[in-house]
């Protein structure tokens, strides 16, 4: 059961044959905790996108949502490539399995990629600030109260949060700590930092004053 219909403040998963096949897709591949997180980034993402008048393809945003974090699934442990990009991949190969255009799934891929870089999404295409508001919103709770209590509420009644905090943060943790050299210059290297013992950050002005010039 996908609660597809539920629509808090008039928002609604969309009811195509892609959005099912993203919902069954990231429910058998995913745990429950990132399943029911991803459908809380889509609409929490939508609920902001209403809120700032925003206009923005809902589809694309839910499987952009969807798909943001499957790469900290195990079969990308090896990868060597940031959880963000395995992610974006992923959605990009399901997309054009689709024959979905490009520019679309350019965008999604972009969502995907960038929603843990704070400072550049907000100001790119409304589905690519929409992840990384909604991610914000459900992970960090910045905007928290700029939602209403009520449509906030019904959300998480839908997709409940039990733990959420400690259950995410070992969620990213067990995804990226087999890859610790992709958290250079990005916010998943805080978490590393806190759970894994012996983790070292990459420093930027060390590697520029050990770079191989002179000067």
């Amino acid at each position: 059961m996908t609660n597809d219909s539920f629509a808090p403040a008039g928002v609604r998963v969309p009811d195509s044959k892609l959005a099912r096949e993203t919902t069954e897709l990231v429910r058998d591949s995913t745990s429950e905790l990132i399943y029911h997180h991803s459908r809380r980034v889509y609409f929490f993402g939508s609920l902001q996108g209403v809120d700032r008048g925003l206009s923005f393809d809902p589809e694309l945003l839910y499987i952009a949502a969807m798909f943001h974090d499957l790469g900290l699934g195990e079969p990308f442990h090896g990868s060597g490539r940031r959880f963000e990009v395995d992610s974006a991949d992923e959605a990009r190969r399901f997309l054009q399995a689709h024959r979905v255009p490009e520019d679309s799934i350019r965008r999604v891929w972009t969502a995907i990629a960038l929603h843990t870089t704070p400072g550049i999404p907000e100001f790119m295409e409304p589905e690519v600030a929409l992840v990384t508001a909604g991610v914000e919103y459900d992970v960090l709770g910045i905007g928290y109260h700029d939602l209403d209590e009520a449509d906030r509420a019904e959300v998480v009644a839908a997709h409940p949060r039990p733990g959420f905090k400690r259950r995410i943060l070992d969620a990213f943790t067990d995804g990226i700590r087999s890859k610790p050299a992709t958290t250079f210059g990005n916010v998943k290297a805080d978490v590393l930092a806190h759970y894994v013992p012996g983790f070292e950050r990459g420093d930027f002005v060390r590697t520029i004053l050990d770079s191989p010039w002179a000067e």
